[in-house]
């Protein structure tokens, strides 16, 4: 089965939209971005999330402490390091880790030999930016790990282009933000759209 997250929820409605929809994931950002959130309102909003959705929280650079701090009052489940950490920088006590690496080509992907992480997130690379940039990059350098139960895959992915972004990766998990918003919230026919032919595309 092909998990979802959907990333950069902000407000009330975002988590009640991903309580009607139930995707597997919900991804919070505290790094700098125009999805950025505060910690106390990220808190409140964990508290309104269903206990069936699990909680992200996505860190570039940022000290330990205030990593394991958020992580303790958000009840984070995954703490997602999008950043430059080091691999002995990787290791969180009581949660899942997840370290982006941003893919400009196949050689990109040897950074993964390097860390000892629960998954890996494959998202596009820019000079400007961690991630976030809503754009893909070329699926077709993963070959080698298709099917991979460690690969989430992120990126300008959406649900046009969600079901060929599955067959070409096969990833334990897709990661979408802009690709189902409206107006910078996230879009309930969009969401549901994209949940629809992620399962369809498992079945």
């Amino acid at each position: 089965m092909t998990r979802i997250k959907i990333c950069g929820l902000g407000c009330r409605g975002d988590v009640e939209i991903l309580n009607v929809l139930l995707p597997d994931y919900a991804g919070f950002v505290f790094c700098p971005s125009k999805r950025q959130i505060d910690p106390g309102k990220a808190k409140k909003l964990c508290v309104l999330l269903g206990s069936s959705i699990k909680k992200v929280g996505v860190f570039v650079n940022q000290k330990r402490g205030d990593i394991e701090k958020i992580k303790g009052e958000c009840g984070l489940d995954v703490v997602q390091l999008h950043g430059d950490e080091a691999p002995g920088e990787c290791a969180y006590d009581g949660c899942e880790v997840w370290k982006a690496i941003r893919v400009r080509d196949e050689k990109s992907l040897a950074a993964m030999e390097e860390y000892r992480v629960d998954r890996f997130l494959l998202d596009a690379y820019s000079e400007n930016a961690y991630g976030g940039t809503g754009k893909a990059f070329n699926w077709d350098i993963l070959g080698a790990y298709k099917g991979k139960n460690d690969i989430v895959l992120a990126g300008g992915l959406n649900p046009l282009n969600i079901e060929a972004a599955i067959r070409t990766v096969a990833p334990y998990a897709v990661d979408l933000s802009s690709g189902v918003e409206h107006n910078g919230k996230k879009d309930f026919d969009k969401v549901k759209d994209l949940i629809q032919k992620v399962r369809a595309c498992d079945e």
